[in-house]
């Protein structure tokens, strides 16, 4: 990677956000060469067509223009950036870091650079974990957790409490029998720490706990 020219991707749906990393950016690295996208569709393009030494992405962004913004679109665009590039050095700037846990194998597999900074975070940490970054390291130790999720209970947890469904409905919509979704109701809840007590809502209990976790947005 030529350092003394970096070509870099900046993803953000916000226009002032975007224009201020641009600006960051732009101090440190000089004579960087900076592209910026604003959905999923546009970071794809970009990153195909400039091959760039970094990408910054936001995770809350939409999937292509005039969409609504979701983490899961941006998760979408790690995953499918760390599939195809495996190579390439990853920075998430976002205030929904947790729901990167998601994508712990995908992030442990990664051969590039993959640091995260929360959009609270000062100026100096965001530039220290960017320069980490397009050095090819790695820095997750926010995302640590002994939490394991396989992906099935991931699409549990977002059949039935983002679209809704209950467990038959569920069953069909994954090609599974009910009772295979009950076991995986079981395994979630124990890897969350929930059991049943009296009075108490297991599900409900489970959304919460599962949101605080960063498994649902």
């Amino acid at each position: 990677m030529n350092i003394q020219q970096p070509k870099i991707l900046i993803v953000d749906d916000h226009r002032l956000l975007l224009n201020g990393t641009i600006s960051l950016v732009s101090e440190r690295f000089g004579d960087a060469k900076i592209f910026s996208a604003q959905n999923v569709q546009q970071a794809l393009t970009e990153v195909a067509e400039h091959s760039p030494d970094l990408a910054i992405a936001d995770l809350s962004i939409p999937q292509e223009s005039g969409k609504t913004a979701q983490v899961e679109h941006g998760l979408g665009l790690l995953k499918q950036l760390m599939q195809d590039y495996p190579q390439l050095n990853l920075m998430v700037q976002s205030s929904s870091i947790k729901a990167l846990v998601r994508l712990i194998p995908e992030i442990d597999a990664h051969q590039g650079g993959f640091t995260i900074a929360d959009k609270s975070e000062t100026i100096e940490t965001f530039l220290t974990r960017m320069e980490w970054a397009m050095q090819g390291l790695t820095h997750t130790k926010d995302l640590q957790s002994d939490l394991e999720v396989k992906p099935e209970w991931l699409e549990v947890l977002r059949l039935a409490f983002e679209e809704g469904l209950q467990d038959k409905a569920i069953a069909q919509s994954m090609y599974k029998s009910e009772r295979m979704i009950r076991h995986y109701w079981s395994k979630i809840q124990d890897a969350l720490g929930i059991y049943p007590e009296p009075g108490k809502n297991v599900r409900a209990l489970t959304q919460i706990r599962a949101r605080e976790q960063g498994l649902l947005d």
